[in-house]
């Protein structure tokens, strides 16, 4: 396997490999080696049984049980970790996170963004060098809220700046640190809902450990969840429009993106994803073609025939999920959901979505 100059300095033991310096962002992956010591401190295991977690409204679904904390059903395991982030995390200005629901482009947008702000240091059109061609996009940036969880906040602290890093969460659960204004950037990434929902139940049936049974996941109960707003992360509408409104209101600190736009016009979501990250391709790089190499770099049709992430053995570990690697690639087309629901089923989406965002001045028509 290749190594990136700052995972081979810090083989070589250079120490200062690992102290931020503005040469990021660096894979996650390479400061996660085994040298940067974790934190005693475990908010998994302490804080499942503390009076706040014990105290919040709870349901089962057929994955996870789920707590309601701060109007946001959360899988229960994610909790402490959700809470450790918003009291401890310390923004640099220059970081980057990058939010979505569940299956809405996370791990397209994490390709883009690594491949856009990185490209002077990995060229993205060199020929096996590049880490997305050896590492899977979710061990290149990591899900912020598990690194808390896991108590190895310390990693977080060694990468150089800017760093990027990538949540679930919507707007309003982000430390205050982050979403008051000056902290940090924000870009998300949206999807239509019907969309979304059914890559969600392909996804979920392959990443469940014992005792889950994903066979058992009815597409028709996940869609009522989401429907009924008491789906994983949900209600999915708040979650959406918690970014929009932020987008709206600050749209220097947060990029609002459709998954739909993405695939419609890969190059120029690129150019404003560069733009808004403070990476803006330059004249000369257009007429190199560097915003093209970035594209089809991160294409599903390359990302998907790639060794590290067509592997059904390995997994990308999501507190209790074991999520085969190839699961994150399965199809990445808008309008799949013609094959998984009924016009009415649809109808019944799309009017409570609609509803639910009206008089917001954002639509997914």
């Amino acid at each position: 396997m290749l190594l990136t100059p700052m995972a081979a300095a810090a083989a070589d033991g250079d120490a200062s490999a690992l102290v931020p310096s503005g040469s990021g962002p660096v894979p996650f992956k390479d400061i996660d080696d085994g040298t940067v010591p974790a934190d005693e401190h475990t908010p998994r295991d302490k804080d499942l049984s503390s009076d706040l977690v014990a105290a919040l409204p709870r349901r089962q679904d057929p994955i996870a049980e789920l707590l309601l904390y701060q109007g946001c059903w959360l899988p229960k395991y994610w909790v402490p970790g959700v809470i450790e982030f918003q009291r401890r995390f310390n923004p640099r200005p220059d970081d980057v996170v990058l939010a979505s629901y569940p299956k809405c482009g996370t791990t397209w947008l994490m390709a883009l963004a690594f491949a856009a702000a990185a490209r002077h240091a990995y060229p993205p059109a060199a020929a096996g060098e590049h880490p997305l061609r050896w590492l899977h996009p979710h061990d290149v940036v990591p899900f912020i809220d598990e690194v808390f969880a896991r108590g190895e906040e310390a990693k977080l602290d060694a990468l150089p700046s800017p760093r990027l890093m990538s949540t679930h969460l919507p707007f309003t659960l982000l430390p205050p640190r982050v979403t008051a204004g000056g902290g940090c950037k924000v870009v998300y990434v949206c999807r239509d809902p019907k969309d979304m929902v059914v890559s969600l139940w392909h996804f979920l049936r392959r990443s469940c450990k014992p005792p889950s049974k994903p066979e058992d996941l009815s597409f028709d109960e996940l869609f009522d969840a989401v429907c009924d707003g008491t789906s994983a992360l949900g209600p999915a509408w708040d979650h959406v429009l918690s970014y929009w409104r932020a987008a709206v209101a600050r749209p220097d600190r947060v990029l609002f993106l459709r998954y739909e736009d993405l695939q419609r016009d890969t190059g120029e979501s690129v150019r404003r994803l560069a733009e808004f990250m403070g990476r803006p391709f330059s004249a000369a790089e257009e007429a190199a073609g560097a915003v093209a190499a970035v594209v089809e770099l991160c294409s599903f049709g390359n990302m998907k025939v790639l060794e590290v992430n067509k592997n059904k053995v390995d997994s990308v570990a999501s507190g209790n999920l074991a999520i085969p690697r190839d699961a994150f690639f399965r199809k990445g087309v808008a309008g799949d959901w013609a094959n998984h629901m009924t016009l009415e089923m649809a109808a019944r989406m799309d009017g409570i979505f609609r509803e639910k965002l009206l008089g917001t001045g954002f639509s997914f028509a």
